[in-house]
């Protein structure tokens, strides 16, 4: 397989460029500690194989083809990230009252991210359109090249977004320890999932 170095760099850079998915880590790490920053990251990470999956059977290229199926998607997932926004806005008895953080079980956490990645259609098209410059068309097996690639980029976003996580997770830490700030917390990760979610809406 060529450039499998060149790949996972390239890989790194797309991670660590601000998007909805570490956005997310960040806000869930910011409002609910290290373990849930965690968590998520390991979420997101492993909806990446769903996309590669559908990238090596070819059934993007179906989702690609039909753009009332991408708009479907594409709102649904919009207003899932609506619905987290909204439930930790309406949060109550949190960080408001100094320091107890308005727990999210981590099972929860965890599915939350899943489906939030793999209800991202650009997400699918991306993989679709950047696997393959990857892959080599000669290949006897290129499927299994495909699901090379996909593990290689869900492992480098399993680091990058758990830095991100961690990173947020300290800062919420200290911000808890401040009551007059950290009683905002709740707020502004629901507000960040309000404002994914209609960004994703959008064009």
């Amino acid at each position: 397989m060529p450039d499998l170095l060149l790949f996972l760099v390239t890989s790194i850079a797309i991670t660590l460029a601000p998007g909805p998915d570490n956005l997310q880590v960040l806000a869930r790490g910011m409002a609910q500690g290290r373990k849930a920053g965690l968590v998520a990251a390991l979420g997101f990470s492993v909806g990446c194989l769903f996309h590669t999956m559908i990238a090596a059977v070819g059934l993007a290229a179906v989702l690609r083809s039909s753009p009332l199926a991408f708009q479907l998607i594409k709102y649904a997932g919009a207003a899932y990230l609506i619905w987290i926004g909204i439930q930790a806005l309406r949060a109550r008895g949190g960080l408001a009252q100094g320091g107890a953080v308005t727990e999210v079980p981590l099972g929860k956490v965890f599915r939350q991210s899943v489906l939030g990645n793999m209800m991202n259609p650009k997400v699918t098209l991306f993989f679709l359109v950047f696997l393959p410059q990857f892959v080599r068309a000669d290949a006897t097996h290129p499927a299994l090249q495909f699901l090379l690639l996909g593990v290689v980029f869900m492992l480098q976003t399993a680091v990058v977004f758990s830095l991100f996580g961690l990173c947020a997770g300290w800062l919420g830490a200290w911000l808890r320890r401040r009551p007059a700030t950290g009683r905002w917390l709740d707020r502004a990760a629901g507000a960040i999932f309000v404002a994914l979610g209609i960004k994703v809406a959008l064009p």
